[in-house]
């Protein structure tokens, strides 16, 4: 084994640990020796004969950062989390396996690289052309995905780089059009029109997931649309009236049942309506005047009575946010300007019956800020109730043969056990979410991300992971929702569908990953993503490999100030990781965010936290000079220890147990916490201090028993340590395991986990 500073260590193996602890030199030259050793990978650990073959399992994908500029705390914190399971599963003896990649991100890369071009250039992407302008996106997100995997190396993250994965490279590319094509030809995936959420700045379909709700005060009017109108109706946007096909009451509400069923003509604000008065389950009776304004083609709410009552569909409001109307006053007016008018046509007709302020939630889009209209169009959608025919024998609940839709296969993979959610009270909100799923849209109006496999020539439709082969057709110049992409992670990079039919599960390489590592046994990500990319997940793996993701779900929180504010550029709180690594070092930011932060939970991160735990780097360093000094000679074996320290090695066993039993049941920040108490309390303030007599006395049984029992103990604390800390512990161990040449042993990082 090369000794980590590449050179033959020292006959002095103390030599080294009299200069203060420098955690930039340390850590960057033991992560290039962890990295040329090659153990991140299980392959190589199976061939040296660190791991057995047959051993069990542990494999996890690391959500992939977006393509987007660089890594945050809360990134930060995502991987102290996951990188002490992966070394804690590694130092267990299993085939430990943790698959890196990035997201392209569509939306989010898209819109950054053409704020970029446009601040720079002041030109639109459509001036530049979809080529052009790709190979731009494609400049940043490499120029981004560079500084990503620095920011992770930096973290000390043992992850297989020779597996790394993008979910726009050529293989995921074939795992997104072979699964696009199952699921059309299946007919779980469909074109038509219905109301979707529109980015009028971005141009294009965004998802219900992506919608940012913001709270702003605004107006709610109570009116009529004519004088001899009988029902009043509320709303906070009055201008899309002009679009109304209805007025929708509660079936039971005594106030408007004569009119239920009744149909009026109207001319409101210029416009002529044909008013139906219809009773639907959906209203509130006790908001507003208990009638509400039914307008098909601008709410997906209003479109649902729609569908139930048969009315017409009127769109007034186009992809600019502008109105589409008769009325000259009113059309290509933006909708803002458009509802002052119709305000005031109220006023002077003497409509308004109340006008009051109020707080109200208004959707904007996630990536450009954009306010968001609900528009019908022609999209392409993933049917979540229709039902198909189960294929898996693998899936708890639902019997192979039994009809089953999307929503089905992802509710009975969570409500049969198979993963479990941590912390379990997010598996309601997981229900939940699920039980009230919509359709999803899948198609983007962007340049950036999967071109949608599908072509057109007249009447004519082709769907194939290949293009047509003649003249004259022409490709959907839609994109997927990134959510489809990385919806396949798990097993797009476990190498399916190349190798999911031709794998040999028990022989090792990566041709034969996906028999041996899925599902996966964890997936670690923050909790405001369950819907977004967790819910997907299962959706995509249990409908198109017949199984589970993954086992388990540990949903982290996000970082948070000591003040308790969300880390944000906006707030002016957040910190670059490569920052505070520059200052503290990695174990210290590491232990700063995992400690006192339990799944589920927000961490905060101080100036306190990280000097104190950069303090406890350095008290290790110096309880690792104290021991190796004093026992530099002395052989780790038990026999050796007198009654005493018999003693105190079981305590210490029982310690072991503890706190492996808490990283068994995902309490790191308990686990952290105690091992950094025993280190510090425990082992430097009594047992050496019982010891130090013995040590500074004269030879004998009783100071080679108290040497040894040190050893024994500081052995295992680091192994119990190292993945929290693996720089230092891993600096620490090479001093003095070494064989009788004075080389270094295998890394800590592949020690067995203390019994």
């Amino acid at each position: 084994m090369i000794d980590h500073s590449g050179e033959k260590t020292p006959p002095n193996i103390n030599e080294r640990l009299l200069k203060p602890y420098n955690c930039l030199e340390v850590e960057d030259r033991i992560y290039k020796a962890w990295e040329e050793g090659g153990y991140f990978n299980p392959d190589v650990c199976i061939k040296d004969g660190i791991t057995d073959a047959q051993a069990e399992y542990f494999s996890m994908v690391l959500p992939p950062p977006n393509v987007t500029g660089s890594l945050h705390m809360g990134s930060a914190f995502m991987l102290a989390i996951e990188d002490v399971m992966v070394r804690f599963a590694r130092m267990r003896g299993k085939r430990t396996l943790w698959i890196p990649g990035t997201d392209h991100a569509a939306i989010a890369t898209q819109t950054k690289v053409e704020g970029i071009i446009y601040k720079e250039e002041k030109k639109r992407r459509h001036d530049l052309g979809r080529q052009e302008f790709l190979k731009r996106v494609e400049t940043f997100a490499s120029e981004s995905h560079d500084t990503i995997v620095k920011q992770i190396r930096k973290m000390g993250c043992s992850i297989d780089w020779s597996r790394e994965a993008f979910t726009l490279d050529e293989k995921r590319s074939l795992a997104v059009k072979t699964a696009f094509k199952r699921m059309y030809d299946e007919g779980l995936i469909y074109r038509a029109h219905r109301i979707v959420n529109w980015d009028p700045k971005g141009q294009t379909t965004i998802s219900d997931d992506e919608l940012v709700y913001k709270a702003e005060k605004t107006k709610l009017y109570t009116f009529r649309y004519a004088k001899n109108f009988p029902i009043a109706i509320s709303t906070t946007r009055p201008e899309t009236k002009v679009g109304d096909t209805a007025v929708a009451v509660h079936p039971s509400d005594t106030r408007y049942q004569k009119y239920v069923g009744k149909e009026y003509d109207v001319e409101f604000a210029g416009v002529s309506l044909h008013i139906k008065v219809v009773a639907d389950e959906t209203v509130e009776s006790t908001f507003g005047t208990g009638a509400v304004g039914v307008t098909p083609a601008h709410s997906q709410v209003d479109w649902e009575i729609a569908e139930r009552h048969h009315l017409p569909l009127i769109p007034i409001i186009d992809e600019y946010a502008r109105m589409t109307v008769a009325n000259p006053h009113l059309n290509g007016k933006k909708v803002a300007e458009a509802r002052q008018i119709v305000v005031d046509w109220l006023t002077s007709q003497k409509l308004i019956e109340k006008e009051e302020e109020i707080e109200h939630n208004v959707a904007t889009a996630e990536r450009t800020g954009g306010m968001v209209e609900p528009l019908p169009k022609l999209q392409w959608f993933v049917n979540v109730n229709a039902k198909i025919k189960n294929q898996s024998e693998r899936l708890t609940g639902i019997r192979k043969g039994q009809d089953a839709s999307l929503k089905e296969l992802m509710l009975a993979a969570v409500k049969s056990g198979q993963t479990k959610i941590i912390p379990d009270r997010f598996e309601k909100v997981y229900f939940n979410w699920v039980e009230n799923l919509r359709d999803w849209c899948v198609s983007r109006q962007i340049w950036y991300g999967h071109q949608i496999p599908v072509w057109y020539k007249g009447t004519e439709t082709y769907c194939d992971i290949r293009p047509p082969q003649g003249d004259g057709w022409t490709q959907d110049s839609d994109t997927l929702d990134t959510w489809f992409s990385s919806g396949l992670w798990t097993f797009s990079t476990l190498g399916w569908p190349a190798t999911a039919e031709t794998a040999v599960a028990g022989k090792p390489g990566s041709e034969n990953d996906f028999a041996n590592y899925h599902p996966t046994i964890i997936l670690e990500t923050a909790y405001d993503i369950l819907f977004f990319w967790v819910a997907r997940m299962i959706l995509m793996s249990t409908y198109l490999v017949g199984d589970i993701p993954f086992k388990a779900v540990y949903l982290h929180g996000i970082v948070r100030d000591k003040e308790g504010r969300k880390i944000s550029k906006s707030l002016g709180n957040n910190t670059d990781p490569l920052e505070v690594i520059s200052k503290y070092g990695a174990d210290a930011m590491r232990m700063s965010l995992l400690v006192g932060t339990g799944p589920g939970n927000d961490s905060k991160i101080s100036e306190e936290k990280l000097k104190a735990y950069k303090h406890f780097a350095n008290k290790l360093w110096n309880i690792a000079r104290f021991v190796f000094s004093n026992t530099e000679h002395i052989h780790t074996d038990q026999k050796n220890l007198g009654p005493e320290d018999l003693k105190k090695l079981e305590q210490f066993r029982d310690f072991t147990k503890e706190t492996t039993d808490d990283l068994e049941h995902y309490r790191f920040y308990l686990a952290a916490e105690k091992i950094y108490h025993y280190l510090w309390h425990t082992f430097a303030d009594i047992l050496i201090e019982e010891t130090k007599p013995l040590l500074f006395g004269d030879d004998g049984a009783e100071k080679i028993s108290a040497q040894t029992v040190l050893r024994i103990i500081f052995n295992d604390s680091l192994k119990l340590l190292h993945p929290f800390m693996p720089f230092i512990t891993e600096e620490i161990w090479s001093f003095s395991n070494t064989d009788k040449s004075g080389n270094a042993l295998h890394f800590l990082m592949v020690q067995r986990w203390p019994q």
